[in-house]
């Protein structure tokens, strides 16, 4: 009970400020500049989201059965939907969900992305990433997630050179990452 209120007190502690400390307005341009950059060479998507916290809904449910480990995951599905990641036209979008409040990274891939890259190699990507936010270098470990989910993007969905126009490659989905 008392690791419970802990959590939630945390939780409740922290708010969309941090996330915007922990990525400020240069390093939030500079990534939706490699975003833009990447979505280039590639049909796929890629959207990037940092919360600070869970909401209040999300802590309700902490209990034995729902670890904040399984809650992030949840979380970080739930923002897959309501970013639209998974509305892309060829099913191609990932979402890289970063929690500051437990540290927590989470990689979701669509359907089309999920058929060609397995969970293990998902997760290397997000311990390589985490080994960057231990140090707290947050845009070297985002930095390190794009461009390795950008060469799984182009070796599986790699862009259409042989079309011009910009309805040749449509950017679906914003840039700019998601502080909240």
């Amino acid at each position: 009970m008392l690791n419970k209120l802990t959590t939630m007190l945390w939780h409740l502690w922290l708010d969309a400020s941090d996330a915007s400390r922990a990525i400020p307005p240069d390093m939030l341009k500079r990534l939706a500049q490699r975003v833009a950059a990447s979505e280039q060479r590639h049909s796929g998507e890629i959207r990037i989201c940092v919360e600070a916290s869970l909401p209040m809904s999300y802590l309700w449910r902490l209990d034995k059965q729902n670890s904040i480990a399984a809650l992030t995951r949840q979380r970080a599905v739930t923002m897959f939907g309501k970013l639209r990641v998974w509305d892309t036209e060829h099913n191609n979008g990932v979402l890289i969900y970063v929690l500051l409040a437990e540290h927590a990274i989470e990689i979701v891939a669509d359907r089309g992305v999920a058929r060609h890259v397995g969970p293990d190699q998902w997760q290397a990507m997000v311990s390589r990433m985490a080994a960057a936010f231990r140090e707290q270098r947050y845009e070297d470990g985002l930095t390190q997630a794009l461009e390795e989910t950008s060469a799984v993007l182009m070796e599986h969905f790699a862009a259409d050179t042989s079309q011009e126009g910009a309805g040749a490659n449509p950017n679906e989905l914003p840039d700019t990452p998601l502080l909240q």
